[in-house]
This record gives structure tokens, C-alpha cells and sequence, in this order.
């Protein structure tokens, strides 16, 4: 080969060694506008060491090397003895390790945990999202737990540990413990009251043997699992230990791993429950009720894990066009480029604002048992799982569009990242789930409504436009004809109006007239880059770049 002709040049330089959150001038002013005063210097170390890691090549060749070595069921060992392990690839425990240590799954009792935490787990997640999942249901198991203060005040020290332990043994002896969840079953998926595994209760209080399937189970090396199955006094929750006190295995049959669309880092698995030793969480009979805190809080995960592939697209795009040119120019002076580019900064940065707004309301609920903000989070959280989960697939879509043919191609990470997309619009209960729970809320809980009417009031009277938007949602419902079939687009304009309220009131104006021009003005076509021209775009999309 004649490697004079070899020449490298007008290709964007790699994006590494940046400050995932240092860098992100939405997500830092979020933080910052969020927690208390005290607590600044503390979080901006954490975070900037986390976002630094994050932007590191060695956690970028850890997410590549974890998505491109899947982890392998090993049903048996080799004198056909069953093991039901699962093995994971070395970069996934290295992703796993920095994730806990940096306190991924410690959010509840700390100051300012669920907004640290959030931020933390939105900078970790751009650099795999994969092992998201595990660290997320660690997190969330927590509340769940509580309806049973004896099992909380045993597991709850090990799961917000800062020490990960890979490898199956009793949880009194590890340091650190992660969780996963069983609630799904074959026959009814969504609709867990039609699960069929049975509970059998044993003669020492709170103890049953499980007998069922779980279609699909996450991280089935984890720890411990909760799971519903059907108890005498009805669906109850239970406590699934993979490794018993004394030492010996569960009955924890992994009959496969799922071939997913993308989370290949990940493994999701069908479980067989044969004489599986649990314990009981919370009242027998009430067991959605009881999982339901564990459901909650990994849907805030889920627009959380959204919202961090929409920032690592956009980051991509903006990179990519910032280097590279083409017909005389460099791409983000392009206008017609530079709209695509704002576009997709508006989305991002909307996203970003409403994550950063639910935790801060989970830290007001648990920090001072604030009622209004629990009510607000009723409507706000399946509202925003809804929207923004949603919005996650056409973002990065459009930006790997953005790198032309280098973004189809696997190096640039871009396809990684669209495979991932879809993943929490359907994980915690798909659209129609988000949007019938809305309906259910309105319909039964009015404080609800109100105290999220209170949250998009803030901003009245500073945009036309979105004042315009809440008196026609208010229209929408008032009319309660054909509102089932009607409640998808009930939802989407919830949410766009409480981020049209967040960014009119925090954001730069050229960012907040930009976004209700086009998400709550009907100024906007059907694709990205259809921003109305005479709007400050090279401002919009300087506010999203990195540093360097």
C-alpha cells in the first residue's frame, strides 16, 4: 500500500480526556441551582473527578470492551453440577466498581443525595449505559425494603456500600451488595396481577418457597432480587437472596440470557424459581404497593439514563461538526447545520433541566417530608419518563446523522448509543403504561394536579407562548371524552410545558425563546433542524459544546 497516500486529515480529533461534567454548563448550573449552599464545594469535587473519569479513553475502551465481550451463561460446571452463573467481561466489574464507588447507589439519608446522585449517574452513564441497570435497582431497592424495617436495617448498609464485590457469596460476608428485580412473567408482562408464580409460606414467620418463572430478570448475578409472586393473602413482594446464609445456592435457575436489541453489556435473563427460599417484604396482598417505591425511583433512573445518551449524541455531533468542514466551511457555522445542532442542544438541554428537577424534589421529600413535592412527583415522574424516554431515539438518531457515514460506522460509538435508546422507554412500564398512570393520578389523586399546576404557575407571565400552551392544557383536561385514547398527547404537552417552565425560568433566553418557539409556539416542522431562523442558534450551540 502507498501510505503517501495515507494522509489523515479533516477528521474531528478524539473526544477525550474532557470533563464530563465540568463541560455541561446545563447540567453544572442545574446542581448548582438545586443544592444547598454547603454542600457545593463537596459535590463539585465529586462530580468534576467522576465527569473527568468519565471522559477518560481508559472508560471509553471499558464501555467498548464490555459491549463488545457480552457476558455468558454457565449453567453448569464441569462435572455437570448446576452453577447458573453469569460471566462477565473484567471491564464491566471496572465499570460496575467506579459506579458504586463514586456512590451511585447511595442516595437515601445522604444531603443532597438524590440530586448528587442523579448528577452523578448521568455523567457515569455517557460512559457505558449498560451497567446502568444494576446500579439503578441497588438504588431503588432501598424504599422497597423499608416496609420491613428489620430486613432494611440488615440490607440497607450493604446496598448503599461504596464497596464492590463481585462474585456469589452470603451477603453478611461482602462489604457491598447489588440488587436486582423479578416482576414480569410470560402471560401477563405489564399486568403483574396476572403473574402466576406461587409463594408457599414456611412455619418461621415471613418465609416462603417460590415456585414459577420470571420472563425477565437483570443482572441475575446480583445478590439479591425482588420479586412478586402469589402468597395465600394475595401478590406480595419478596426478598430472593442468590446465596443462602449458610453458604449454599438458592434455587435461581437461569434458563437463558436475552439477544437484545442493544444493553449488551447487560445481561437479562428467564429465571426459574423451584423451592426458592424468600422473605417476605411488606403485608402479604400488597405486594405492588410495596415494589411499587422500587418502581418510582428507577423510573426517575430511566429519564435520568435518557437524558445522559441525549448529552453524550449531542456531545458527539457538536464535536464532530465543530472540526470538520465541508463546502468551504466548518460544519457548525453552517446554518443549516447549526440549526440541526441547536435543535438537538434544546432537547438535551430540556432533559436535562427535568431530571435535575425530579431529584430535587425526591431530596425535599425525604430531607423534610415535603407533601407538595411528593404530589408534584405523582404527575412529574411518569409525565416525564413518558416524554423524555421518548425523545431519547430520534435525538441520536439525528446526531449520528450529524457525523455522515462516520456515525454509522461502529468506531464512532454513535450506533452503540441508538441500539441503547429505546431501552428506557420500555424498561419500568413502555408509553401506555406512563400514560394511563397519569390518568390514574389525575383521576384519584388531585393534589396532584395541583401541585404541578403550582410548579408550571412559577413561570406565567414570561413567555406568551407557554402561558398560551398551560390554558390549552387546561382545555384538554377539562374535555375527560375519550381521554384514554387521548392520553398520549395529554402527557406530551404536560411535559413539554413544565420544560418550557424550567428553562423560561433558569435557562439563557435565547435557549428558552428558542424552545417554546418551537416545542410550545407550533413554530417547528416535523424533524430536527426546523428551527425558526431569526432565533440566537450559534448561541445555543456554543452553550452546548466542550471545553478545548
Amino acid at each position: 500500500m502507498a501510505a503517501t497516500t495515507h494522509t489523515v486529515t479533516n477528521q474531528a480529533p478524539p473526544l477525550v480526556g474532557h470533563d464530563v461534567y465540568g463541560d455541561d454548563r446545563a447540567l453544572t448550573e442545574g446542581v448548582e441551582r438545586h443544592l444547598a449552599p454547603e454542600l457545593l464545594d463537596t459535590v463539585r469535587t465529586e462530580l468534576g473527578e467522576l465527569g473527568r473519569a468519565a471522559g477518560s479513553a481508559q472508560a471509553q475502551e471499558w464501555g467498548r470492551q464490555a459491549n463488545e465481550n457480552p457476558p455468558i451463561l454457565r449453567t453448569h460446571d464441569r462435572y455437570g453440577n448446576r452453577i447458573d452463573e453469569v460471566e462477565f467481561h473484567p471491564a464491566w466489574h471496572r465499570l460496575m466498581g467506579r459506579a458504586v464507588s463514586a456512590g451511585l447507589t447511595d442516595a437515601w439519608g445522604r444531603p443532597g443525595g438524590h440530586l448528587r446522585r442523579a448528577a452523578g449517574f448521568f455523567v457515569w452513564s455517557q460512559a457505558e449505559a449498560g451497567h446502568g441497570c444494576p446500579v439503578s435497582m441497588t438504588h431503588a431497592a432501598v424504599p422497597a425494603l423499608r416496609a420491613d424495617p428489620e430486613l432494611a436495617a440488615e440490607w440497607e448498609p450493604r446496598l448503599t456500600s461504596h464497596v464492590y464485590e463481585e462474585g456469589l457469596r452470603p451477603a453478611a460476608q461482602k462489604a457491598g451488595v447489588i440488587f436486582g428485580m423479578g416482576m414480569t412473567e410470560k402471560q401477563g408482562g405489564s399486568d403483574v396481577r396476572a403473574n402466576t408464580t406461587a409463594a408457599e409460606p414456611l412455619e418461621a414467620a415471613g418465609e416462603y418457597l417460590l415456585t414459577g418463572h420470571k420472563w425477565f430478570c437483570s443482572a441475575p448475578m446480583s445478590d439479591g432480587f425482588l420479586v412478586l409472586a402469589q402468597a395465600p393473602g394475595g401478590l406480595s413482594c419478596f426478598l430472593v437472596p442468590r446465596v443462602l446464609a449458610d453458604g449454599t445456592r438458592n434455587v435461581f435457575a437461569i434458563q437463558r440470557l436475552k439477544d437484545k436489541l442493544g444493553n449488551k453489556s447487560n445481561a437479562s435473563s428467564e429465571v426459574e424459581f423451584d423451592g426458592t427460599w424468600a422473605r417476605r417484604v411488606g403485608e402479604e396482598g400488597r405486594g405492588v404497593r410495596t415494589i411499587i417505591e422500587m418502581v418510582a425511583a428507577t423510573r426517575v433512573d430511566c429519564v435520568i439514563g435518557s437524558a445522559a445518551i441525549m448529552r453524550q449524541a449531542l456531545t458527539q455531533a457538536v464535536h464532530h461538526a465543530t472540526y470538520r468542514s465541508a463546502f468551504g466551511a466548518r460544519l457548525v457555522e453552517q446554518p443549516l447545520m447549526r440549526n440541526v445542532l441547536a435543535d438537538l442542544a434544546l432537547e438535551s438541554e430540556a432533559a436535562t433541566a427535568l431530571m435535575l428537577r425530579l431529584a430535587a424534589a425526591q431530596d425535599a421529600v425525604q430531607d423534610r417530608g415535603d407533601e407538595q413535592e411528593q404530589a408534584f412527583l405523582r404527575l412529574a415522574v411518569p409525565a416525564a419518563k413518558y416524554w423524555v424516554t421518548k425523545r431519547c431515539t430520534p435525538t441520536v438518531a439525528e446526531a449520528l446523522e450529524c457525523l455522515g457515514g462516520n456515525g454509522y460506522v461502529e468506531e464512532s460509538g454513535l450506533p452503540r448509543l441508538l441500539r441503547e435508546s429505546p431501552l428506557n422507554s420500555i424498561w419500568e412500564g413502555s408509553g401506555n403504561v406512563q400514560a394511563l398512570d397519569v390518568l390514574r393520578a389525575l383521576q384519584r389523586e388531585p393534589q396532584a394536579l395541583n401541585a404541578f399546576l403550582v410548579e408550571v404557575g412559577l413561570a406565567r407571565g414570561a413567555d406568551h407562548r407557554l402561558d398560551t400552551a398551560v390554558k390549552d392544557l387546561l382545555t384538554e383536561l377539562a374535555d375527560l371524552d375519550g381521554i384514554e385514547a387521548r392520553a398520549r398527547r395529554l402527557v406530551e404537552r404536560m411535559a413539554l410545558v413544565l420544560q418550557g417552565s424550567l428553562l423560561v425560568r433558569f435557562a439563557p433566553p435565547e435557549v428558552a425563546d428558542a424552545f417554546c418557539a418551537s416545542r410550545l409556539g407550533g413554530d417547528w416542522g416535523s424533524a430536527f433542524g426546523t428551527l425558526p431562523h431569526s432565533l440566537d442558534l450559534k448561541a445555543v450551540v456554543a452553550r452546548a459544546r466542550i471545553a478545548g
